[in-house]
């Protein structure tokens, strides 16, 4: 299939198509200008972009939104054109607050629906509105999770019409196959949010995504901020590696545009998120050049199986997903 900036969707298995390009719009909200994210999603709707990944977590939802109505507004999209992916934080696993949750999102963002929700992480927190609750020594409280309880009152979200596709985020092969393996499971997950780019090229749940028909969303294509409260930072910057940049040297592109390119072609779903207009509108910018089967290779051969985003500080919970292979 050829990509263009206008057709580069691919088609989950409940039917829907997801664009294989997409904007993320996380931002530390300590330290992000109010506005921000408001601005970067107009701006990636006029560029082209009709894919927004967002989450009540981010606590832009409201300007994202905003955005997105403005554009609709406008008449520069229609809402069927937009797909916005919303995602259920770790303090609202507890069935009865799914649905809450959900319209929680639909409510700040003013739309009837979201395209796609997608459980955030595997891992429960103490149920409720304090989205990073701690213990008087600082220690983060959890709640014992289960995952298929969670994913039901999710179908029932789709069956009200809140949403219309259904998926997960970092989990790992033992969390899909429990949703994939849950008695009278009505709805199955169309897609799996993960790290992934050329130092991190997740071959096996690449191939076991592949076998259920499962749509690898990567986040942090083109490796991700130096953030050391979350962020592994032994790990190299990517976008200075030397294949990348001889590629994009031969090719006239940026090394992003070359990392970005390289998941597309393999099918894997791209949000990078930029509130650099320059970047946001560049990061579009890679429907006019592909990269041979080669190059796809040699990219791939650069796995060194680093994550980048470890998410250390919740490895004692029982559901803490990167302990296992894959």
């Amino acid at each position: 299939m050829a990509l263009t900036a206008k057709s580069h969707s691919v088609t989950m298995s409940d039917g829907f198509k997801i664009p294989l390009m997409g904007i993320g719009t996380y931002g530390d909200p300590r330290t992000t200008p109010k506005g921000t994210a408001y601005e970067s999603v107009k701006y990636a709707i006029e560029v082209g972009y009709r894919h927004i990944d967002g989450a009540l977590v981010y606590f832009n939802e409201h300007e994202v939104g905003q955005a997105i109505r403005e554009k609709i507004a406008d008449g520069t999209v229609k809402r069927e054109d937009i797909f916005y992916c919303g995602k259920l934080w770790n303090t609202f696993h507890p069935p009865e607050l799914v649905r809450p949750a959900l319209e929680r999102t639909l409510k700040t963002l003013q739309l009837d629906y979201v395209d796609l929700y997608i459980i955030e992480m595997p891992m429960a927190f103490k149920p409720g509105d304090v989205f990073y609750p701690k213990d008087e020594n600082g220690k983060y409280i959890y709640h014992e999770t289960d995952l298929c309880a969670t994913w039901e009152a999710l179908e029932a979200c789709k069956d009200a019409g809140l949403v219309k596709s259904l998926g997960v985020s970092n989990f790992n092969k033992r969390q899909l196959e429990l949703i994939l393996n849950k008695p009278g499971l009505k709805h199955k997950p169309v897609s799996n949010q993960i790290e992934c780019h050329p130092y991190f090229t997740q071959p096996k749940m690449m191939e076991f995504c592949k076998q259920h028909n499962i749509v690898i969303v990567g986040y942090s294509p083109l490796g991700t901020s130096r953030d050391p409260f979350w962020v592994n930072l032994k790990s190299p910057p990517l976008l200075e590696d030397e294949l990348l940049v001889s590629l994009a040297n031969k090719y006239k592109k940026t090394t992003a545009q070359v990392a970005l390119r390289f998941n597309v072609q393999r099918g894997v779903v791209v949000i990078p998120k930029s509130f650099s207009l320059k970047r946001i509108k560049e990061n579009f910018e890679i429907f006019d050049f592909s990269l041979t089967d080669d190059e796809i290779k040699a990219i791939e051969g650069l796995n060194k199986n680093v994550r980048f985003v470890e998410v250390r500080m919740w490895e004692d919970h029982p559901e803490y997903p990167f302990n296992e292979d894959y």
